[in-house]
């Protein structure tokens, strides 16, 4: 990471490459990540971009709620969106990989009220969501993950 600048503010360059790491790290430990992801479930999301048609990898955190697969569009409690935030909303298909386990999904992002309903579920699993939410005026979105 480039000096104290936040994650979501850093170069794409930087970001692409922070996220290579962890998915490396991530396929050669059989799903489990450590550093400041550690204890945290984490699975790669490879969807396609919405204007580059392009595959994109990111490693996210995801909660397994009630049996669905959630995850969060925080991007750190930016005021934006996580580039792969527009990509799912542009093209909902896609692949995820959960430990050594990966199959494709079709991405629904829940309405604003059951994502007000689901957002104590997840604040309480990773309590710093909490302090993302209360740094932007968006929604966080939460999309939950389907087999396809």
């Amino acid at each position: 990471m480039s000096d104290d600048t936040p994650f979501n503010e850093q170069p794409t360059s930087v970001i692409n490459e922070f996220n290579d790491g962890i998915a490396r790290e991530f396929r050669a430990n059989g799903g489990e990540v450590g550093g400041q992801f550690a204890g945290v479930p984490i699975l790669l999301l490879t969807n396609t971009g919405a204007k580059s048609g392009k595959k994109r990898l990111n490693p996210l955190a995801y909660f397994d709620i009630d049996d669905k697969i959630y995850i969060v569009g925080s991007f750190g409690g930016a005021d934006k969106d996580p580039a792969w935030v527009h990509n799912l909303r542009a093209n909902p298909h896609a692949h995820i990989d959960i430990g050594t386990d990966g199959y494709d999904v079709v991405a629904h992002q829940l309405s604003r009220a059951e994502r007000d309903a689901l957002y104590p579920k997840v604040v309480q699993r990773v309590p710093v969501f909490a302090d993302y939410q209360e740094k932007t005026d968006r929604p966080i979105p939460i999309f939950e993950l389907r087999r396809a």
